[in-house]
């Protein structure tokens, strides 16, 4: 009672924000009932005036309220299908910028973290370049074996966590009341969302982790030929400090930069779209947070990401599902993208695939017919939205991540390109990986993994056989008496497992008579 009364009176200042900054006056997605919309008049007599534009009234209302309500704002972000699609735009340029914490305190954190004077660990340690609500930036400088070198130290914030979990316990307050009684909000998976949310927060909150993100990434992405990731400096890494090498690229969002140095913008822009579909489809982990002030290039035309502090990662059955989705778009096959909704469970067995079909036609049909520069995957997750609710598809928190990095990710190439075509650019890294794991030679290495985890496993079945036999030559070894029943049925026993062994073997050599006779 005591949780719920602390709870309503945080969510009660977040009301007053929310009415003081003009938020009740935004279009609200679903009409309110009668008692609401009668409180929300009383609540706008506080409104103050603002002005003949009163696009950024939500992004004004959430920085006011803290580090929290920003993340959950730049969350939102990715939600089009709860906050609305015109919401959810406003809230993508909610930037996620604080005031620096003093020197001394940063100076505070790196010490207590590394468990050394900072002078033994940096060479210099200048004052911050950029802050966000968990962390900031500072740079640096570091002996290497190469000489001194530059270096970005991310220093999390003091206090961050338990800020965070307070106002995380007021969402999850919120949307377990909500999904109590309404069925759209179970239908949206609210808690999940905010328990997704709490997760990603967490995983932001320890640097090792972001520095372990950066590691797999670059080991991934190794042998691709335009792009990179910073470096780790380990040795100055603890949980609340990041140190990596210093990125001096050109951010992708200074075009007049990007053009003086004679880069070639169509090529940059597809390199976009294909390193993060290669990056989803080929190692099921991409960078979720894509935007242009995360992405730089280097002198060489090489793109170079930052900031792995929100990260996506997709299973395999994640991965098909976005490779045949995508590939029946780009082909105008929709019964076989509807088919891709069914048999991953997304859609509920008692609807049609042919209605479903229907439907994704719909929003197919009128992207293929406009020019090149008119496709917006904005406009095709809009209509994919309405769709999935009139399906009863229930949110997949993951593939609403990918949908959203997608949007961005496509607006960041638009701004180098104006005139990409999406689909001609994503066609060649989907039909590779429809090809590689949906093809013959796919599903021919997919049947011999299948037979290899079997026979690895013959080694274990036989030892374990091997034991019980010498077990029961102990047990047996000082004149065990067996009555003659129990012989009579070990004998009829002892038939049967040489039978099912011999058939065992058989189907096992069979089975690889029949992948050489494939493969050959």
């Amino acid at each position: 009672m005591i949780s719920a009364i602390s709870h309503l009176i945080r969510l009660g200042r977040a009301g007053v924000v929310f009415a003081r900054e003009g938020v009740l006056a935004l279009p609200y997605q679903v009409p309110l009932p009668w008692s609401a919309q009668v409180a929300v008049k009383f609540a706008r007599l506080i409104e103050r005036p603002t002005g003949s534009s009163a696009e950024h009234r939500l992004s004004t209302a959430l920085t006011r309220l803290g580090p929290a309500y920003v993340k959950l704002g730049q969350f939102f972000a990715t939600r089009p299908d709860v906050v609305g699609m015109a919401l959810a735009r406003d809230l993508e340029s909610l930037q996620d910028r604080m005031a620096p914490v003093p020197q001394a305190q940063a100076e505070a954190v790196v010490t207590a973290a590394l468990g050394k004077p900072l002078n033994q660990a940096y060479v210099s340690f200048g004052p911050a370049v950029a802050a966000a609500s968990i962390a900031q930036v500072h740079r640096a400088e570091v002996v290497t074996p190469d000489g001194v070198k530059p270096a970005a130290v991310k220093v999390l914030r003091q206090d961050v966590e338990r800020r965070f979990r307070v106002d995380l316990e007021a969402f999850s307050f919120v949307a377990e009341t909500a999904e109590r009684f309404s069925a759209e909000a179970r239908r949206l998976r609210l808690i999940e969302t905010v328990e997704t949310m709490r997760r990603s927060v967490a995983m932001e909150m320890d640097l090792r982790l972001e520095a372990a993100a950066l590691s797999e990434m670059a080991e991934n992405t190794k042998n691709d030929p335009d792009f990179r990731v910073p470096t780790v400096d380990w040795d100055r890494t603890a949980k609340d400090v990041l140190t990596m090498e210093w990125i001096a690229g050109t951010p992708l969002n200074d075009r007049a930069r990007l053009e003086a140095q004679g880069l070639d913008l169509p090529k940059l822009a597809a390199s976009v779209i294909q390193s993060f579909l290669r990056h989803a489809l080929r190692d099921g982990f991409f960078h979720a947070d894509m935007h242009p002030g995360n992405l730089f290039v280097d002198a060489e035309g090489n793109l170079i990401a930052v900031d792995f502090g929100i990260m996506g990662r997709l299973g395999p059955k994640e991965r098909r599902f976005l490779a045949e989705i995508l590939y029946g778009f780009i082909t105008r096959n929709y019964r076989r993208t509807a088919e891709v909704h069914f048999e991953a469970g997304y859609v509920p067995a008692k609807h049609s695939i042919d209605d479903f079909a229907q439907a994704i036609r719909a929003i197919g049909e009128p992207i293929h017919k406009r020019t090149a520069e008119d496709i917006s995957m904005a406009k095709l997750l809009t209509l994919l939205f309405e769709v999935t609710g009139l399906f009863d598809m229930r949110t997949r928190p993951e593939l609403l991540l990918l949908q959203k990095t997608m949007v961005v990710v496509e607006g960041v190439a638009r701004g180098l390109d104006p005139k990409l075509d999406m689909w001609t650019v994503a066609e060649p890294v989907v039909r590779e990986w429809i090809e590689r794991h949906l093809g013959p030679t796919g599903r021919i290495e997919d049947a011999a993994k299948g037979t290899l985890g079997f026979l690895a496993a013959v080694p274990s079945l036989l030892t374990r056989s091997a034991a019980l036999v010498e077990h029961l030559d102990e047990i047996t070894r000082d004149g065990l008496v067996l009555a003659p029943e129990i012989v009579e049925a070990m004998g009829k026993a002892n038939t049967r497992i040489h039978r099912w062994t011999a058939t065992a073997l058989w189907a096992i050599v069979a089975l690889l008579v029949w992948i050489v006779w494939r493969v050959v």
